[in-house]
């Protein structure tokens, strides 16, 4: 569990440090699109739910940006406590 938990750090830390490229969310929300297509009519549940997670997570990082979620939160009324950077 813990090697787990440190690659899952080295790879944010990567995703962190490189540069944005233009049209990276429509890439993303494709690849979520994608996913979600390749595994609705599978016959197995767990298959299924597996694909519609990493679906919807795709398709959150897609509209939410390398940030996170807080990006788009923190100008909607229920996010404004969370801090705006300059």
């Amino acid at each position: 569990m813990g090697d787990a938990i440190s690659t899952l750090k080295k790879i944010k830390e990567y995703d962190d440090a490189r540069p944005g490229f233009p049209g990276e969310h429509w890439i993303v929300l494709g690849a979520g699109i994608g996913l979600w297509l390749a595994t609705r009519r599978r016959r197995s549940m767990v298959v299924q739910a597996l694909g519609a997670l990493g679906a919807t997570a795709l398709a959150a990082r897609a509209a939410s940006g390398r940030e996170g979620l807080s990006k788009v939160l923190r100008y909607t009324p229920l996010g404004g406590g969370i801090r705006r950077r300059g």
